[in-house]
């Protein structure tokens, strides 16, 4: 929960701005000002003080506990003009608040955590728990210095300035060494512990059980993923508990697919009692992985309890981006978000170029020319099976004439794929021309690189004869002269001289040109690749220079 407080009408008004932007996150906070930020900060996980940064400091400093407890603070000026990261900015969430308040207030964000200032993913902020030496680390990857990665299980992390050596070392391991002197550890989630149990089994058999397996086999409890164990047992108070107390999820499965998983110690009796011949190995190992702690028994007498733990490797992860048309303003806060998670990025040249500067130091770019999609694609899911986090570009929505489709055809189950939308060309394109994509509408390639002339033909037909409105990409290049004047002849025989016809070339960006024609005076000559046709259905017009298509054609008739 977010504690908002204010103290002015100016600071009441933006507060109550937020309050409803964010109704189910706030919580607002009354009465006399100090009352509200100590009962605000023993109550919620973050704060937004609207109110001087020096008064905030000094209300909550007699309240100050330790970094892994304190809430985040963000302060927001009088006059909404900034809203101030000013306490616990990785582990309270407060840089992060800062930058959606600004998002809702129109307020600059100002984040001064050293690792925000330069571009640097934090070590507190990837999501994983870490220890040791993290601080005199952090300061090793701020000053330059050689820091070296020492990667013993596979994870997706976002780009480090690491070498292959250095004096300091971030180590991702799930196993449960000390740190050394210079060393921060970062424990990725890839343990699953199988569990099995009698009815009844008291949880603290159970937790003595997974906690000697672990120490018993070097690994720590922090990278635990979660608990599995078989349906019949989801609700087994003792199984439920732990999961609880060991802060994971309790995860189960069918007995019929327990019992397809090939395991080294199967047994009669939890075949007579739940359906399967194995639960705590076939529990752990359903996912696939290494079996690091075969079956073993709780010390109880009887034995109430089983337990297995399995490695599973980490998979990769692969974002699919679309840029949108060019614009900076037009990329979407999600995509700014993977381009800065990625630590590989797969693109187009030119596409790389648009936002270069939004890569996180130490990104890996792999970047190539045109006419390289299918390698493009192949490159960006190859990268994420060795267990990168990549992004792969596209311009617009990656999934429209784009990126997503020979990405995805290449995937397989064994990666993470995120899609990531973006504004395509034609919403580009009609939000410069008005409103002409007002009804049903379709868009059509007329490169006939990758699909035979007659299949394309066959659609703009089709799209003529349905009266739609009609977007074409890829109109016209100097190889191909004769397919937008084909396309446009099959509209004109289902629509009149008169419809209109947008032109635009570079939708968003620098150079970008609008223009407004018809159907019969459009000469091709003046298009290429970079423009995108919009062709209006029988209810498009022009009104005060811009193109509208109606809503409805019913609606159209009664406002005549």
């Amino acid at each position: 929960m977010i504690g908002l407080i204010s103290a002015t009408a100016a600071g009441t008004a933006a507060r109550d701005r937020l309050a409803a932007a964010w109704p189910d996150r706030t919580r607002v906070y009354g009465g006399p000002v100090a009352d509200a930020v100590r009962a605000a900060f023993a109550e919620c996980d973050r704060l937004v003080c609207f109110l001087a940064t020096g008064a905030v400091v000094r209300l909550v400093a007699p309240l100050l506990h330790g970094k892994t407890d304190d809430p985040g603070v963000v302060c927001v000026d009088e006059a909404g003009r900034y809203a101030v990261s000013l306490l616990g900015g990785h582990g309270g969430g407060a840089n992060e608040l800062a930058r959606e308040v600004g998002e809702v207030l129109g307020a600059e964000p100002v984040v001064t955590t050293a690792t925000d200032a330069v571009g640097l993913p934090g070590l507190d902020t990837l999501g994983l728990p870490v220890e040791g030496d993290v601080a005199a680390v952090s300061r090793a990857l701020l000053d330059g210095e050689a820091v070296a990665l020492r990667a013993e299980v596979t994870w997706p992390l976002p780009p480090l300035p690491v070498a292959a050596e250095g004096a300091y070392t971030v180590r991702v391991t799930d196993r449960s060494a000390e740190p050394a002197d210079g060393e921060a550890v970062l424990r990725p989630p890839t343990l699953v512990v199988g569990v099995g149990a009698s009815k009844g089994a008291p949880v603290e058999e159970v937790l003595a059980l997974v906690e000697s397996a672990l120490r018993e086999a070097g690994l720590s409890a922090a990278s635990m993923a979660e608990l599995a164990t078989v349906d019949a047992k989801a609700g087994e108070p003792g199984l439920v508990e732990a999961a609880r107390r060991l802060g994971v999820p309790l995860v189960t499965h069918p007995a019929e697919a327990l019992a397809r998983v090939a395991v080294p110690n199967p047994s009669d009796a939890p075949l007579a009692a739940v359906g399967t011949p194995s639960v705590a190995e076939a529990a752990a190992l359903v996912g696939g992985g290494e079996l690091l702690v075969p079956k073993r028994k709780s010390a109880g007498s009887p034995a109430m309890a089983t337990c297995a733990v399995v490695r599973r490797p980490g998979r990769g992860r692969l974002a699919v981006v679309g840029l949108g048309p060019g614009a900076r303003d037009l990329l979407t806060p999600r995509a700014r978000d993977e381009l800065r998670r990625a630590s590989v990025l797969v693109g187009l040249d030119q596409y790389v170029d648009q936002i270069r500067d939004l890569l996180r130091p130490g990104t890996r770019v792999l970047e190539s020319g045109l006419g390289a999609e299918e390698e493009r694609a192949r490159t960006a899911v190859e990268e994420a099976r060795r267990g990168q986090a990549v992004a792969l570009i596209g311009s617009g929505d990656a999934g429209v004439y784009a990126m997503a489709s020979p990405a995805l055809a290449e995937a397989s189950d064994d990666i993470d794929v995120i899609g990531v939308p973006g504004v395509t060309a034609a919403l580009a394109a009609g939000a410069l021309l008005g409103a002409p994509l007002g009804h049903d509408h379709v868009s059509i390639s007329l490169s006939d690189l990758h699909t035979p002339w007659e299949v394309i033909e066959r659609r703009v037909r089709a799209a003529a004869e349905a009266d739609l409105v009609v977007t074409f990409y890829n109109p016209r290049s100097r190889g191909r002269d004769w397919q937008l004047p084909k396309a446009l002849a099959v509209l004109a025989g289902h629509r009149a001289p008169a419809t209109p016809v947008g032109i635009v070339r570079n939708a968003s960006r620098a150079d970008e040109s609008v223009r407004l024609t018809t159907l019969a005076a459009l000469d091709p000559a003046t298009v290429d690749m970079m423009t995108v046709v919009t062709v209006g259905n029988t209810a498009t017009r022009q009104i005060a220079g811009r193109m509208v298509t109606p809503r409805g054609y019913r609606w159209q008739e009664e406002t005549r």
